[in-house]
Formats: structure tokens, C-alpha cells, sequence
């Protein structure tokens, strides 16, 4: 299964819960370190590992005393050293040594390093049957049968860490599934939810990034403004909970306090409700199966506006139904809907193309790609590189035509 229904498994202990953090220094991660310096006792951290931003793992180092930190870039390795001389903490550079991260001895790891690059990392932790609190969507979107397979095969356990597939988790009864008529995965609309297609072509990365409700970091702050997040996150509830995608519903609710909900055959809604603050689902996974006490906001029922809903826009925001596509057509589809996207996402940022040529680019990817069915993780890897330079000449020839 891709979550366990034998929930019982995972039992406390008086012993601090080893911990290793895979993209300590993005958003989740962050947060996650926020959580545990709050409930110090209880956690002891294994491993660290960042991308290129050496000042702040250091200091994190410095702070939570790890066994091991490592950074993806090579070219920061000795600044990082320097940072940390003396300090009695080993430390490597590269993606293996993000891997070796993965696979040291934690209990409990934060799987969050954004994109493609968090696959290889996070398998390493799934090999040694460890608790995985899983913030990649990208994982199961680039190769979902895969890892779900490599779960089972090793008896890990999985907890989803977005706020949307921790809300389902929250209330999805795992020992009746056939009494499960739907979900319905809830989404704020973004910054551009009100605006015209004409206005969101002049979107600038400033707006794109400025979500009205979520803490997030910049590539997933776009994806929610393009609306592709919600369809990267119907390819993963597929894969989580196990149910087809016409079973997969989702509505926009701006004021983001109700995270998810599960549609039974009686009729009955079940609903997980909280202030929009990622420290709420973080914890939840921290602390699983027990609750983990946080400083986030609390619902005030007294002072609670009104809360709406609405159908997303197919016209304005058309990655939502490319993802069901690729969902469908399955094999190499995500995978190359994926790597289109963080390639069209990155160059937008850096104000190459515009807004809405980033779905364009995702579509005309998919057109332009000579689809199989990999039967690896290897292959993945190839075909998500493959993708990756489709999509950049596709960028190229967009850019050449609008000079």
C-alpha cells in the first residue's frame, strides 16, 4: 500500500526519535527544524543536507549538532567545511553524499528537497524501512508504480507532509476503503485566481511568488499560481491512496482552512480543518502516530469567515487538466510533465518567458516526446534528462520567435 493502514506499527518511545532532513534549508525544512527545536527532547537529528545555501546549514549544524551534513554542490563543499571546522561533524558534497544522508541510520526522515532531484535521495531512505515524511510530490509523480513498489518491498512507511494528502491521510479509513466514494483535494486559487488570462501574461515572477495564504518556497509558489501543484498532487493522491483519477476531485477554496476532504457512499464528508500553516501537517508526520504540540494559529470559531468554494478555471489555468492527461496516458507522460515544468518554472523566474507560455512549454514537451513505459529507476533518470532538453528547445524556439 502506499501509505500503511497498520497505523499501530509505529509505536513512541522514551528514546528521541532520530531524524535526518533532506532540504533542511528550503521551506519544509525550515519549518520542520522549527518543530523539532520546540519539542528538543524528543528528536535527535542524524543528517543534514542543503543544495548551495552553506550559511544557513551551517548555522542549522551548529544549532542541532547532526552526526553528518552535506551540501549537492561540490563548489560550496569547502566554505562549508570552513564554516564547521571543529565542530566533530563529518561532511561530503555531491548528490551521492545526499544519498548517503538518506541511507544513515534515522528512524525518521524529511523528504523534501524540491523536484527530481529529491527521487534518488528519498529511495535510499525507503530501502532501509525507514518512516518517511514525504514533501516531494515529484517523487511519485516522476515514478509512482516504482516507488510504491520499492515501499512495499521494504516495508517503509510513508506520510505525506503536503498539506492536502496529510488531511486525506488525517481521515481516510484505511480498513474500509470500500466505503470510500471520493476525494477531494482542496486548492486556494493562488495569487492569480481572480485575474484575466490577458493580466497574468504580464505576470512577473514577484506576483507569481507572493501566495495570498501558504509559506512556500518559490517553485512551488509558482506551481500553485499555474495550478500544475494540483495537478502534480492528483497524480500523487493516485499513487498514496490507491483510487482512479475520476475519483479525484478538486475544488478552490481561497480561505485554505479546510486542507481536504473524504467522500463516503453514505454521504458522509469527512473534513481536516486547520489555519493554513505547515508546521500543522510537519508535525503530524513528526510526531506520528502520536500528536506533536505547535505554535500555529488556531481556528477562532467565534470570529471564522465565511468559507467558499468554487470550480478551478480549465481556460485560465489549463496545467490542472494536462496533469490528468499525463496521469491517463501514464508510462513517460508525467515524468515529462514534470521536467518540462521545473524547466519552463526556473526560466520564468529568471524572467526568460513569460507566465503563461510555462503550461505551453509543459504541453508542447509532451507533443514533442518520444513516450515509453520505463521499466527502472535508471530509465527514469534518462527520460527525465531527455525531457529536460525537449523542453529547453522548445524554450529556445519560443524565445527565437518572440524576439
Amino acid at each position: 500500500m502506499a501509505v500503511k493502514n497498520e497505523k499501530a506499527e509505529v509505536v513512541s518511545s522514551s528514546e528521541p526519535r532520530r531524524v535526518t532532513i533532506l532540504g533542511s534549508t528550503g521551506s519544509v525544512g525550515c519549518q520542520t527544524i522549527d518543530i523539532i527545536q520546540r519539542n528538543s527532547r524528543a528528536y535527535k537529528v542524524e543528517a543534514l543536507t542543503a543544495g548551495s545555501n552553506v550559511k544557513l546549514v551551517a548555522a542549522q549544524a551548529k544549532e542541532l549538532k547532526p552526526s553528518f551534513v552535506a551540501v549537492a554542490n561540490p563548489e560550496v563543499y569547502s566554505e562549508l567545511k570552513d564554516y564547521l571546522s571543529g565542530e566533530n561533524i563529518e561532511v561530503a558534497c555531491g548528490p551521492d553524499a545526499v544519498v548517503e544522508a538518506a541511507a544513515r541510520d534515522a528512524e525518521w526522515v524529511m523528504a523534501s528537497i524540491v523536484g527530481a532531484a529529491g527521487l534518488k535521495p528519498t529511495l535510499a531512505a525507503v530501502e532501509r524501512g525507514a518512516t518517511v515524511a514525504f514533501a516531494n510530490k515529484e517523487c511519485l509523480v516522476c515514478a509512482g508504480e516504482l516507488m510504491m513498489a520499492e515501499i512495499d518491498r521494504y516495508g517503509a512507511t510513508l506520510i505525506p507532509v503536503d498539506s492536502e494528502h496529510n488531511a486525506i491521510f488525517q481521515v481516510f479509513d484505511f480498513d474500509n476503503k470500500k466505503g470510500i466514494e471520493k476525494l477531494i483535494l482542496t486548492a486556494s486559487g493562488g495569487p492569480f485566481r481572480n485575474w484575466t488570462s490577458e493580466e497574468m501574461k504580464r505576470a512577473s515572477p514577484a506576483e507569481a511568488v507572493a501566495h495570498p495564504n501558504w509559506d512556500m518556497g518559490a517553485k512551488i509558489s509558482v506551481d500553485s499560481a499555474t495550478m500544475m501543484n494540483k495537478g502534480l498532487e492528483v497524480i500523487e493522491a493516485y499513487h498514496l491512496f490507491g483510487l482512479n483519477e475520476d475519483k479525484i476531485d478538486v475544488v478552490v477554496h481561497p480561505q485554505s482552512v479546510i486542507h481536504s476532504m473524504v467522500s463516503y457512499v453514505d454521504g458522509s464528508v469527512l473534513a481536516q480543518l486547520g489555519t493554513p500553516d505547515m508546521r500543522t501537517p510537519i508535525a503530524y508526520a513528526l510526531g506520528f502516530p502520536d500528536r506533536v504540540e505547535t505554535p500555529c494559529d488556531r481556528l477562532n470559531w467565534q470570529k471564522l469567515m465565511t468559507l467558499t468554494f468554487e470550480a478551478p478555471d480549465p481556460e485560465r489555468f489549463p496545467a490542472l487538466r494536462i496533469a490528468r492527461e499525463a496521469l491517463n496516458e501514464g508510462g513517460s507522460a508525467p515524468i515529462v510533465m514534470n521536467a518540462a515544468n521545473e524547466i519552463a518554472v526556473a526560466h520564468f523566474l529568471q524572467n526568460k518567458i513569460g507566465f503563461m507560455d510555462i503550461p505551453a512549454v509543459v504541453e508542447n514537451s509532451l507533443a514533442n516526446f518520444d513516450h515509453c513505459r520505463p521499466q527502472s529507476l535508471s530509465e527514469v533518470h534518462v527520460l527525465d534528462s531527455e525531457a529536460r532538453r525537449v523542453a529547453m528547445t522548445i524554450i529556445t524556439t519560443m524565445s527565437k520567435r518572440n524576439k
